[in-house]
């Protein structure tokens, strides 16, 4: 084991190269390094949290299986994900021996060099787990090791890692039609973690979601209203809209191709609805009623008080061959070119005014920061600008969004940061890496005469906490 080569993090890592700027940086990292961290969006399941015994099963388990950003580079490098332990929707087979997953995995560890997938795995490994050695194919026995040993230990079940990450708040996404029992269960067993559920209708509300009629039925028994006219589904959604406020729910989730936003009257709402349920809806009608219901939603949070969240740009499981063998969220959505300006036009108009409304963006489409989005956040007081999202939560991509958006949009106006990740043991390093990339980005400030240190300091503080925790209400 000596000989296997180590891998010991820098301590100014991702930091420029220019020393002047490395020292401040360094100087307002540190001052924030060790805040708690509020994770107001992300898709830990819940279920981890209900019991105090739950555990991670397997390095492969935790690490692979569930994870489409590791799996997804491995597909693109011609591994089949049966390879990878990946479930097939027809139960066919798939490795089973996690030790050859990992293997395979460690194997073809090199392909996440220069990688944000790499820097969080490598920041993981070592500083949760302890492990100095890099992961390679001749180390992958040894680590899976110390890891297996690791994971049995009551260190190492969810709720103390918990503790340990210093989350403060973490923010599930859980479908309307949720029951939240695993909710329940935390609240019922007295474990003073906070965990939250955040409202997601998109299952009920996209017309050409698979099994949409079934999602309907769901919705009917949640909320004990007979979903049966556009009328009672507006009703059963504000109905789960108060339980999930109930359950310290502050936000919700919405996802769309596109921002389009439009208003329909009630008769053509109730037409295209009606269509639905009698199994004929076609793409320009889901397109519409999708557009008309993101009007609805930003209502409903003006009377709720629910922060409401957009997600635009991907174009879900592009790969119809993956869809359809192992399901959606399989590593194969891809973004598209989006627009913003005309497409919230409506929505704006009638409630951007509206300082009631929280309104997050995000968006896969990097050439409309300092277009649209940046302005938009200028001006209208209900939105805010997410953090760079999904294929640009990177060293790389957190720069451009801040050298794009900041100067026109104000510090302010953005929304701190959140890891939106199922990969729990990697939320410290997805926020350590925003913290550092945020502070070299304010040094750069500093030593160019654009603001003093006492400013900058309140910067640092302000993207690495007090943001997301006002944006989010929490």
């Amino acid at each position: 084991m000596k000989n296997h080569p180590q891998w010991h993090p820098l301590e100014d890592r991702y930091f420029d190269p220019d020393p002047a700027e490395r020292r401040v940086a360094m100087e307002l990292y540190k001052s924030v390094a060790d805040l708690p961290i509020i994770s107001p969006h992300g898709h830990v399941d819940p279920r981890l949290l209900a019991d105090e015994n739950a555990s991670f099963g397997t390095p492969a388990d935790l690490l692979i299986i569930p994870d489409h950003y590791v799996f997804r580079m491995l597909y693109s490098q011609g591994i089949p994900l049966e390879n990878l332990g990946i479930p097939r929707k027809d139960g066919g087979p798939v490795e089973k021996d996690h030790r050859k997953i990992w293997q395979t995995f460690a194997d073809h560890f090199y392909l996440f060099r220069g990688t944000p997938t790499g820097v969080w795995l490598a920041d993981e490994l070592h500083s949760v787990f302890g492990i100095e050695e890099k992961l390679t194919g001749k180390t992958a026995p040894s680590i899976y090791d110390q890891i297996e040993a690791k994971l049995k230990l009551p260190p190492f079940r969810p709720r103390a890692l918990f503790k340990r990450f210093n989350i403060e708040v973490m923010c599930t996404t859980d479908a309307a039609t949720d029951p939240l029992t695993h909710h329940r269960a935390i609240r019922k067993s007295g474990w003073d973690g906070n965990v939250r559920p955040t409202f997601r209708p998109d299952a009920v509300t996209n017309l050409l979601t698979p099994d949409w009629r079934d999602n309907i039925n769901a919705l009917s028994k949640a909320s004990g209203i007979c979903v049966d006219s556009y009328p009672t589904l507006i009703k059963a959604l504000e109905d789960r809209r108060v339980f999930f406020k109930s359950m310290g729910a502050t936000a919700t989730d919405h996802a769309a191709e596109t921002a389009h936003t439009a208003e329909l009257s009630s008769s053509e709402a109730e037409n295209i609805f009606q269509h639905a349920l009698s199994g004929k809806t076609n793409a320009d009608d889901a397109k519409r009623f999708i557009a008309h219901m993101i009007m609805e939603f930003a209502r409903m949070s003006i009377e709720d008080g629910l922060v409401m969240q957009l997600h635009v740009g991907s174009i879900r499981d592009h790969n119809d061959l993956i869809y359809k063998r192992f399901g959606a969220n399989m590593g194969a959505d891809i973004p598209s070119q989006s627009e913003f300006t005309k497409n919230l036009w409506p929505l704006l108009n009638k409630y951007g005014n509206d300082s009631r409304l929280t309104l997050i963006l995000f968006n896969l489409d990097e050439s409309t920061y300092s277009r649209e989005l940046a302005p938009l956040a200028g001006h209208y007081p209900a939105v805010r600008l997410g953090p760079p999202w999904w294929f640009y939560d990177s060293i790389n991509g957190m720069k451009r969004y801040l050298d794009r958006v900041m100067e026109t949009a104000g510090l302010h106006n953005t929304a701190g940061f959140n890891d939106d990740t199922r990969a729990y043991p990697s939320i410290p390093a997805r926020h350590d890496l925003w913290r550092r990339v945020s502070a070299n980005w304010i040094a750069g400030l500093v030593v160019r005469g654009i603001v003093d240190m006492e400013d900058a300091r309140e910067m640092a503080m302000d993207m690495a906490y007090r943001l997301v925790k006002k944006a989010y209400k929490l």
